[in-house]
Formats: structure tokens, sequence, C-alpha cells
């Protein structure tokens, strides 16, 4: 199995604001789907539509500040039953994104794609976060001619 891994570091932001970006629908909506619905709550399922279609994300683990875990349950073949984490830590006046999207069964051209859309999103996040401005599905970067 093999794992799509980033890091990303914010500026001047604290843990707990990532966590508000990455744990509220409002956080959620202002950087990766612009339509996005659900419960953030521990148990709940989160569903993120975009352009191209989307999926579903029941939240596994979500500690204030510290860490947020999903699990896919509807979606593309590739991303079923794999998760999706980010690791916070503050250091040096940047709070560390540790994002790993884990599980993928062999790094196919599909995963290469979403290895790049993850960080097109990351990077929004990082906006989101610094400027107060992101740039979620549909405002987001194409980067091919997959959608």
């Amino acid at each position: 199995m093999v794992d799509i891994l980033h890091r990303v570091g914010v500026r001047n932001v604290s843990a707990d604001q990532v966590f508000q970006a990455l744990g509220t629908l409002e956080g959620l909506r202002g950087w990766w789907a612009s339509d996005t619905t659900g419960s953030t709550e521990v148990g709940g399922v989160l569903a993120f539509r975009f352009v191209p279609g989307g999926f579903d994300m029941q939240v596994v683990e979500s500690h204030r500040a510290r860490r947020v875990r999903w699990r896919v349950v509807a979606g593309p073949d590739e991303w079923l039953d794999r998760s999706v984490e980010w690791v916070l830590r503050e250091e040096d006046g940047f709070t560390i994104i540790m994002f790993r999207h884990l599980g993928w069964r062999e790094p196919v051209a599909f995963m290469h794609h979403c290895s790049t859309k993850w960080a097109v999103f990351l990077l929004s996040l990082k906006s989101l976060l610094e400027t107060g401005t992101g740039a979620p599905d549909p405002h987001d970067t194409p980067i091919s001619n997959w959608p």
C-alpha cells in the first residue's frame, strides 16, 4: 500500500484556527468544497460535492487543535475504506499540518492526480488561514484534463 503525504506550514495561525477550518462545515466550505454538508461530529458523515462528482467521509477522530481523521464511505473505488487525516502541531510561529491520504493499493495515475489536487487544496487551506480567502471547488486551480 502507498500513501499521499504532504506537509504545510501556516504562519501566525494557531492549531485551533486550523482545526476550525478542518472541523467545521464553514471552514471546509472555505478551502475545499463549497458544496459540503453533513456532520463534523465523530461518527457523522460529511458529503463533499465537486463539479465532477463527490464522496462521503465518516468522521473517525476529531481532537481539537491536534488531529482530524476521516474514512471514505462513498466515492471512487480507489478511495473507498481509505483514511484521510491531518495532524497539527505548533512550531516556531507556524502551525504545521501533516496530511496523509492512507492506503492506496498501488500508485496508479489517479493517485498522482489526487496527490496534486490535495496539494492545490492544502494551499487553498493555507491561503484561507493566512489571508481569509481560500479557493475551494469550483474556484480551485485546474491541473489537467481530469476533473
